[in-house]
């Protein structure tokens, strides 16, 4: 293993024990503490997942009850981001099997959807630049609405949330091989809908 990585893993890994402790323990602050980190990244990723700002919603907070009610689960081993959002993802493919559709690509792709906005960002910018800035993610909205559910799902992952591929094997439960092929073909077909786009 390069030093580097060995020293980072080392560096990281009493913060995930001691965050799998404060987990264990339901300590209220470092909950709180987590929900404030990764709310804007969750929300994203559910309601991209959904293209509903509704669905996304309600899973949000049914992921933080799940981390609370199972914190005691989470090892401490791998990044909590991971777990966080493979929570989320489940959530999602149980929804799906509730409203009895058959598979998680009809829930990610609705008959008739429009294109799908990423919620604004959080900080606060110039006008000229939160235009610019909404002007690229409805383009990037649309785009990612184009792509088949399998191909949307792992790119977010990775460029959004970025995660690494065998965090995302590990999220979405396939080998990694099987990530590598889904990733490749995803920046594929993105960069087929940009050239169609530009043409």
């Amino acid at each position: 293993m390069d030093g580097a990585i060995q020293f980072f893993t080392l560096a990281m890994e009493p913060e995930t024990k001691a965050l799998a402790r404060a987990l264990r323990r339901r300590d209220p602050d470092v909950f709180d503490a987590l929900i404030e980190q990764y709310e804007y990244r969750l929300y994203r990723y559910l309601f991209y997942l959904t293209g509903s700002a509704e669905a996304a919603r309600d899973m949000f907070q049914e992921t933080w009850l799940r981390v609370l009610a199972r914190g005691h689960q989470y090892d401490g081993v791998s990044r909590f981001d991971s777990w966080l959002f493979s929570i989320a993802r489940h959530l999602v493919i149980d929804a799906s099997r509730r409203k009895s559709m058959d598979s998680l690509d009809e829930l990610l792709d609705p008959a008739g959807a429009g294109s799908v906005q990423e919620p604004r960002t959080p900080e606060a910018a110039s006008p000229l630049a939160a235009y610019a800035c909404r002007e690229l993610q409805d383009r990037l909205g649309t785009l990612l609405a184009r792509l088949p559910a399998i191909y949307r799902e792992v790119l977010l992952l990775r460029f959004q949330e970025d995660l690494k591929l065998e965090e995302i094997a590990d999220v979405i439960r396939v080998p990694l091989a099987t990530v590598k092929s889904r990733l490749y073909r995803g920046l594929s077909a993105a960069r087929k809908l940009l050239e169609e786009q530009e043409a």
